[in-house]
C-alpha cells in the first residue's frame, strides 16, 4: 500500500474531529470492532440522536462506513479512506477500548443489537 502525506487542510479537518472526546473514542474502538448505534448509546450512555450525530460527522468526511443489516446499522473505520494511516497512527497512540466492548457483552447488550443474527 502506497502511503501518502496528508495535506494541511485535510489533516485540520480529521483534527478537529479526532478532538471530541465521543468520536475519537468510537474511532478507537471501531478500529477493531464493528458496533452498532444502540451500542454506542449504551456504551457512551448517550441519547441516540447525539450518537448519530457524531456518525454523522465521521461517515460524511468518509472516515467511517456503515453497512444496514436488516434494522440495525453497523458502523466501522474505513481503512480505504486515503487518509487512513494518518488517522491509524494517531489511534495507535491511544490505549484500546475493548472494556467497553467486553462490558456490554457481560450485559447481553451486544448480541441484542443484532451481532448473533
Amino acid at each position: 500500500m502506497t502511503v501518502t502525506k496528508t495535506a494541511i487542510p485535510e489533516a485540520t479537518l480529521l483534527l478537529k474531529l479526532m478532538g471530541d472526546k465521543t468520536r475519537l473514542t468510537m474511532l478507537r474502538l471501531m478500529q477493531r470492532h464493528e458496533c452498532c448505534v444502540c451500542e454506542f448509546v449504551d456504551m457512551f450512555e448517550m441519547s441516540q440522536p447525539a450518537i448519530s450525530q457524531h456518525l454523522r460527522k465521521l461517515k460524511d468526511v468518509g472516515l467511517i462506513k456503515e453497512e444496514k443489516r436488516g434494522q440495525w446499522h453497523f458502523y466501522s473505520l474505513n481503512e480505504s479512506h486515503k487518509d487512513y494511516p494518518f488517522v491509524a497512527t494517531i489511534l495507535e497512540q491511544l490505549p484500546l477500548e475493548d472494556e467497553r466492548i467486553k462490558k456490554l457483552e457481560a450485559q447481553g447488550l451486544r448480541i441484542t443489537c443484532g451481532l448473533g443474527e
